[in-house]
């Protein structure tokens, strides 16, 4: 190996180490899942010389899309290898092994996305999957992180062994932000579901006190609106207690009621 190969096989070693200690200070931070990708995406250009751009690709049910780039115009790319089904990212992503190899070498194979590589001057490619398992429920997130370069030989198998590596430790960020994720919109749903449960008893309350019933009455009044106007029970609560509290035109006007039995 000459000193020049190397000094570069070095500096590579150098800038990977740097963008994993970057996924390790992120381990247990707070931030959305979009964040920790976006930071995934972004320590992985750093980490190879001759990465000119990076995406991420996820598959939602079976279906492709990006969910982080470091640069823009490299989309296009991504968006030809989902509208034909094939390419190296999706070949990942679905068999979970790495496909490095230089454009021209896989026209026949991937026609669509080496027209749309060789259009943005990407001469190699390199795909690693991208798979964040959690115990007891299988592949939480399948993907692929994508690596393009104007350089035909962009990329080797030194390469490959660091971006697999570096795809590894990154599931783990991207597994903690889905958790931390999931547990924000559980709190949002659960505040969300409070506010509408306070909302739905001081209607409740109203509808008692005018028509001196149960709370189970005044919550079939509440229900059969509901199913009347097909509008969710939150909404009809909601609704009548804006109606109710509405400024009347004369002061002896008595509040108005919405289809609930309250005088009008």
């Amino acid at each position: 190996m000459s000193a020049d190969s190397q000094d570069s096989r070095e500096r590579a070693v150098d800038a990977t180490t740097h963008a994993l200690e970057a996924l390790h200070q992120i381990f247990d931070a707070e931030e959305s899942l979009g964040v920790a990708l976006d930071r995934t995406a972004q320590g992985a250009v750093r980490a190879i010389t001759d990465a000119d751009a990076v995406t991420i690709t996820v598959l939602r049910e079976g279906k492709p899309d990006t969910v982080a780039w470091t640069d823009q115009r490299y989309l296009e790319i991504d968006k030809h290898q989902y509208a034909a089904d094939r390419g190296p990212c999706l070949e990942a992503a679905r068999t979970h092994q790495p496909v490095r190899a230089s454009i021209n070498e896989h026209t026949s194979r991937w026609p669509e996305f080496a027209a749309a590589a060789h259009q943005a001057g990407i001469q190699a490619y390199l795909s690693v999957p991208l798979v964040v398992t959690t115990e007891g429920r299988g592949n939480e997130l399948v993907g692929s992180l994508n690596l393009y370069s104007h350089t035909a030989e962009g990329f080797d198998p030194f390469d490959e062994a660091l971006m697999r590596l570096f795809s590894t430790a990154a599931t783990r960020s991207i597994s903690n932000a889905r958790r931390w994720q999931q547990s924000r919109d559980q709190v949002h749903n659960l505040e969300t579901a409070l506010e509408s449960r306070a909302e739905i008893d001081q209607a409740k309350g109203v509808l008692m006190a005018v028509h001196q019933c149960t709370a189970d009455e005044a919550f079939t009044k509440l229900t059969e609106q509901s199913q009347h106007r097909n509008v969710k029970l939150k909404h009809i609560a909601r609704e009548f207690l804006e109606l109710i509290t509405r400024p009347r035109s004369r002061p002896s006007d008595p509040p108005r009621g919405d289809g609930l039995g309250l005088p009008r």
